[in-house]
């Protein structure tokens, strides 16, 4: 599965108001290096020979300047002199390493050596914003302490919050910033070859339903996820090219846009997360100008791009280079991908090019991809149906209340997916239930976390992964979260659907609206759902809460208690989803504090 390339294009250096440093020159997009497909036993093997070649990464920045480059060749260079420092610290093999993950050259450098020096590491979040500090140096704090953390590292940005961080971790035996280690000496340690089955990196869950815990993958399994995702995912080609806004401690960050490039040797384009997030032109602009053709989102990227880019935009825009626009990490609305398609078809997007795909930590990153070039097929089920009798019925008859949920397509290979009830026994297509796997692919546990670990690994090494679905002809469908379903009187409803009936009212945006369940002393459950507002007027905020609770009544049959909060109160993950665990939590704290009511802790269901 190689191809030899012979002929060397120079890379895309002026478009739009793109001036690239004199000095720059990103990395080319083909590459006289025979392509291999991640055929490699660990990830250092896999950077020696992507060291041979020409390609690497790119980062830009918030203007869309070439900001640095490091080619795949210098990465193996820099990554072996970082490791000969790291040695002489004479950690035992496998001792964990934390690297705040920034996007930015400095990481992945860090990020490999701790690999060449046989050391674990795990990538930390950025600060989601700047009115977190004290709940970001907890999360950093809780990672060191459950990964009992050596060492610890940033850059000069956020070396202040990791210093507060390890006070009081007793594990803890060095901190500081690339640049301070690289003046320590350098060890005579011969460095050794990793083995297959160690460990290779810890992936740090985003907690969005509980506390986030450290997913150990091996190099094994890694290696196993990679191939399926480039060979059979996306078919990798040689004159592919990636483009990524995607946050580098997010598995489909790490994974599927830093390790799977560098194991098949093609180039990626790098836009920091938060620099998309206040312009997303900037990722369409890199995609156009360089002729990027692989390229993933979560379906709130694509929601900002329709929603910040103009018209004027489009027409210095050409998207049709775009082959793979990968959707994953969270629920896929199909409106979302409707939208977009709708919205960029005259810059060139053709929406054959979306590609649905299923994946989570605790499967290094994918389990489904759906067929490549086919783009996005969705179901319509009846709702009722599917409340009342767990059942994915075909919507039969015109005016009745549906659900769409998106293919997610099949299994990779030596993956298998299936679909279980309550009591443990596999469904039949159609049938609604938990989604369980099976694969070389999964971790072997949580690290230092045996409790969390038998619950997510059942018998016969089946990893449950707490969502719900149902399967249709080999095909995947994600309905939800079991989480996040509200068993209400033996009827289950589905949070997001609440969540949606929300955020069609003008008053609330996307993506600022909660839905969870909480038991009272008595067991009864009750549906809380909490929203975002910005509303002042008393007349106003009464009549948002009216209406809501009217509108969940008449489409779910049930009562809800309506809270409205102050923006940026809902708690969010690292990666930026809302976490409906959290937002439960700090429900039943307000309400407790207050003598309002008296709730108990909802567990997980």
């Amino acid at each position: 599965m190689s191809s030899t390339i012979t002929q060397l294009n120079a890379p895309l250096t002026q478009a739009f108001d793109f001036q690239p440093s004199s000095e720059l020159q990103s990395t080319p997009t083909l590459n006289p290096l025979a392509q291999r497909l991640a055929d490699f036993d660990t990830l250092t093997s896999a950077l020696e020979y992507a060291a041979k070649g020409v390609t690497g990464y790119n980062f830009y920045d918030a203007k869309g300047n070439l900001r640095s480059v490091l080619p795949y060749s210098k990465l193996k260079q820099n990554a072996w002199i970082l490791a000969q420092r790291l040695s002489g610290f004479d950690l035992p093999r496998g001792s964990r390493v934390a690297i705040i993950a920034d996007t930015s050259p400095e990481f992945i450098e860090l990020f490999f050596a701790c690999r060449y020096a046989g050391l674990v590491p795990f990538a930390m979040p950025i600060p989601v914003n700047l009115g977190s500090h004290a709940i970001y140096v907890q999360q950093l704090r809780g990672m060191l302490e459950s990964s009992q953390a050596s060492i610890a590292l940033a850059n000069i940005d956020y070396i202040s919050f990791l210093e507060e961080a390890v006070e009081g971790v007793a594990c803890i035996q060095w901190v500081g910033t690339s640049e301070k280690l690289s003046k320590l000496p350098a060890s005579n340690i011969e460095l050794q070859s990793n083995h297959p089955d160690e460990t290779a990196y810890l992936q740090f869950t985003s907690g969005s339903t509980r506390t986030p815990r450290g997913v150990v993958i091996t190099e094994r399994a890694l290696m196993c996820n990679l191939q399926g995702i480039v060979r059979s995912g996306l078919e990798i080609r040689p004159d592919d090219r990636s483009a990524s806004w995607l946050p580098f401690y997010h598995d489909m960050g790490l994974v599927g846009l830093v390790l799977a490039p560098m194991v098949t040797q093609i180039s990626v384009d790098y836009l920091a997360t938060r620099d998309f997030a206040i312009r997303p032109l900037q990722w369409l602009r890199l995609i156009s100008r360089n002729r990027c053709t692989v390229a993933f989102s979560q379906p709130f990227g694509l929601k900002l791009c329709s929603l910040r880019v103009r018209e004027s935009d489009l027409k210095e825009l050409d998207l049709s280079c775009w082959r793979a626009a990968g959707i994953g990490a969270e629920m896929i609305r199909p409106e979302t991908l409707r939208n977009f398609a709708e919205k960029f078809a005259s810059a060139g997007f053709d929406e054959n090019a979306f590609l649905p795909c299923y994946g989570l930590a605790e499967s290094t990153l994918a389990v489904t991809f759906s067929k490549i070039g086919k783009g996005c097929k969705s179901m319509q089920v009846d709702s009722k149906t599917l409340i009342d009798k767990k059942m994915a019925a075909r919507l039969q008859a015109d005016g009745r209340k549906q659900n769409e949920f998106v293919n997610c397509g099949r299994p990779l290979p030596g993956h298998i997916v299936k679909i279980i009830d309550e009591d443990g026994q596999q469904l039949s297509e159609m049938m609604v239930g938990s989604v369980l796997v099976h694969g070389n692919s999964l971790m072997t546990g949580y690290y230092n976390n045996p409790e969390e670990t038998d619950k997510a690994l059942k018998s016969g090494n089946w990893l449950d992964t707490g969502d719900i679905g149902f399967l249709f002809e080999g095909d995947l469908f994600i309905t939800g979260r079991r989480t996040d379903v509200i068993i209400v009187n033996g009827r289950n409803i589905r949070a997001q659907d609440i969540e949606e009936l929300a955020e069609q009212q003008p008053e609330v945006r996307s993506r600022e609206a909660s839905a969870f369940g909480i038991n009272s002393e008595d067991g009864t459950t009750t549906i809380v759902l909490v929203i975002e507002c910005r509303l002042t007027s008393v007349t106003e905020r009464q009549s948002l809460t009216t209406r809501l609770q009217q509108l969940v009544y008449m489409a779910f049959g049930v009562n809800c208690v309506v809270e409205l909060v102050p923006p940026h109160t809902l708690p969010r993950t690292s990666s930026g989803k809302l976490s409906r665990f959290a937002a439960r939590q700090g429900y039943i704290q307000r309400t407790n504090r207050t003598g309002q009511l008296s709730f108990v802790e909802a567990g997980d269901r």
